[in-house]
C-alpha cells in the first residue's frame, strides 16, 4: 500500500472548484423558498475555510490592491452585460421614469447623505468621506440579483425588480465621476492644482458621453453580427452564448482604451444588443452564459470575503463607524428611494421595495480599491472596514428578508410565487417568484 502523503495543491483546488460549481448548480434550487441567500452561504463558506488551521494565507484587499480592483471590476462588468441583456421593457424616457428619478434623485442625495455622516461624524476627510459616498450609494448589479427581472422573455418584470435592476445596471457607471471628485480633491489638497476643469470636462462630460455612445456603438455592431448578417454566418445561428463575454469584453475593453467609463458602455452595450432582436430566442442563451460565468466569480469572491473578514479586515471599526453603517442601510437608502418615488404611481409595498433594497457589495469594493489604487488617503483600512462591514450589513439583511418581502409582494399582485420554473432566473436562490 502507498504511503500517504499531504494532497497536492492542485489536487486541492480542482477538487474545490468542483465542489464549488456543484454549489453554483445546486443552491439556487435548495435555497428557492428559504429566507437565506447565496451570499450568505458564500461568506459563511469563506469564513470557516479560513479558520482551517492548514490555511495560512489569509485574503486582504489591502495587502493584494491590485487584484481586489481587477477582479471585482470583472465581476461587475459581467453581471451588468447579465442585467441588461434580461431586460424586456424597451427603452424610453417615460416607461424607465422610475430608472430616471432613482438616478437623478436618490443617488446624488444618497452621496450627499453618507458624505455628511463621513465627514461631519466619522471624522474623515472630506476627500475620504466623499469617496465613501461615491462607492456606498449605488446599488449593486452583482448582489442586487436576488431582486432582479428574470431571464429574457420570462414575464418576471414587473415594475419593483425592473427599477432595480436598471438602476443598478446604470448607477455603477454614474458614480464614477464622484468617486475622481473624491481622487482630484485628494489630490489637490498636496499640490494644490486646479482641478474643477479637468473634472467636468474630462470625468464627467466626455467619460459619461463618450461610454454612452461607444456602448451603443458596440452594441449595434455586435447585434448587426448576431442577428442581422445573412443566414450562414450570423452568430446566433451558432447557438453558442459565449458571444455575450465577447461582447462584454469587447465593449469595456474599447471604451476604457479611450478613456470613459466602461461599466456604463457595457450595460449600454447590452441594452442595445438586446434591442437588435428583442423576442429572439438567442438572448436566453447569452443570458445564461453570462449568468453562469457571473455566478461563478460571485462565489469566490464572496468566499475570499469571508476570509478577509475572518482575517481582521473589520478591526479598525470604532463603534460610530458600525452605527453609520446601519444607518446607510436602515436610513440613508430607504429615505432617499422614498424621496425619489414620490409621485410615482404605484402602491406603498412597491415603493418601499424598491426604497428598502438598495443592495451594496461588489461594486462598493471595486470604487473603494480603485480610488486606493490611485491616491493615498489616510486611515484606508478604516474605509476597507467600513464598506467591508456595510456589504455584510447588506447582504445579511437583505439576504434574510428578500424571500418573504418578494413572496409578499407576487402575491399582492396577484401572482403565485411557487408557480414560477424550477430553476430560478439569475442569482434568485433566495427570491424565487
Amino acid at each position: 500500500m502507498p504511503e500517504l502523503t499531504a494532497p497536492d495543491p492542485y489536487i486541492l483546488l480542482l477538487t474545490g472548484t468542483g465542489f464549488l460549481i456543484a454549489l453554483v448548480a445546486w443552491l439556487p434550487l435548495a435555497l428557492r423558498k428559504l429566507p437565506l441567500s447565496l451570499p450568505i452561504i458564500c461568506i459563511g463558506i469563506g469564513a470557516a475555510l479560513f479558520l482551517l488551521p492548514v490555511i495560512t494565507w489569509t485574503p486582504s484587499p489591502m495587502r493584494y490592491a491590485a487584484f481586489t480592483e481587477r477582479f471585482t471590476e470583472f465581476v461587475v462588468i459581467i453581471a451588468l452585460m447579465g442585467a441588461g441583456l434580461k431586460l424586456d421593457r424597451a427603452f424610453s424616457w417615460r416607461r424607465w421614469r422610475v430608472t430616471w428619478r432613482l438616478l437623478a434623485i436618490t443617488m446624488p442625495l444618497g452621496i450627499a447623505a453618507i458624505t455628511l455622516i463621513g465627514g461631519g461624524l466619522l471624522g474623515l476627510s472630506w476627500a475620504a468621506a466623499l469617496l465613501l459616498g461615491a462607492a456606498l450609494a449605488p446599488t449593486d448589479p452583482v448582489l442586487a440579483a436576488d431582486v432582479q427581472v428574470g431571464p429574457p422573455k420570462s414575464g418576471d418584470e414587473d415594475e419593483v425588480r425592473f427599477a432595480v435592476t436598471s438602476e443598478a445596471g446604470l448607477n455603477d457607471g454614474l458614480a464614477f465621476p464622484f468617486v475622481h471628485l473624491a481622487i482630484a480633491l485628494a489630490l489637490t489638497a498636496s499640490s494644490g492644482e486646479p482641478w474643477f476643469a479637468q473634472w467636468l470636462g474630462y470625468n464627467v462630460l466626455w467619460e459619461i458621453g463618450a461610454g454612452l455612445v461607444g456602448g451603443w456603438l458596440i452594441g449595434k455592431a455586435f447585434g448587426w453580427l448576431t442577428f442581422h448578417v445573412p443566414a450562414e454566418t450570423k452568430l446566433a445561428q451558432t447557438g453558442d452564448g459565449l458571444i455575450a463575454i465577447a461582447a462584454t469584453f469587447v465593449s469595456y475593453g474599447l471604451t476604457e482604451i479611450v478613456h470613459c467609463y466602461g461599466f456604463l458602455a457595457v450595460f449600454v452595450t447590452a441594452l442595445t444588443l438586446r434591442r437588435s432582436h428583442r423576442d429572439h430566442d438567442f438572448n436566453r442563451e447569452m443570458h445564461d452564459i453570462t449568468e453562469q460565468v457571473e455566478r461563478i466569480a460571485m462565489m469566490v469572491l464572496l468566499i475570499l470575503f469571508g476570509g478577509a473578514l475572518i482575517g481582521g479586515l473589520l478591526a479598525p471599526l470604532r463603534w460610530t463607524d458600525v452605527a453609520a453603517a446601519a444607518a446607510l442601510i436602515l436610513v440613508v437608502r430607504p429615505v432617499t428611494g422614498l424621496v425619489a418615488l414620490a409621485g410615482i404611481e404605484a402602491d406603498r409595498l412597491e415603493k418601499l421595495t424598491i426604497a428598502f433594497f438598495g443592495i451594496r457589495g461588489v461594486g462598493s469594493f471595486y470604487y473603494l480599491a480603485y480610488a486606493l489604487n490611485h491616491v493615498d488617503l489616510p486611515q484606508a483600512d478604516r474605509l476597507w472596514a467600513i464598506v467591508g462591514l456595510t456589504a455584510l450589513f447588506s447582504i445579511l439583511l437583505h439576504g434574510l428578508t428578500v424571500t418573504p418581502v418578494m413572496r409578499l409582494l407576487d402575491r399582492s399582485q396577484g401572482r403565485d410565487p411557487d408557480a414560477a420554473e424550477a430553476a430560478p432566473p439569475g442569482l434568485k436562490g433566495p427570491a424565487a417568484t
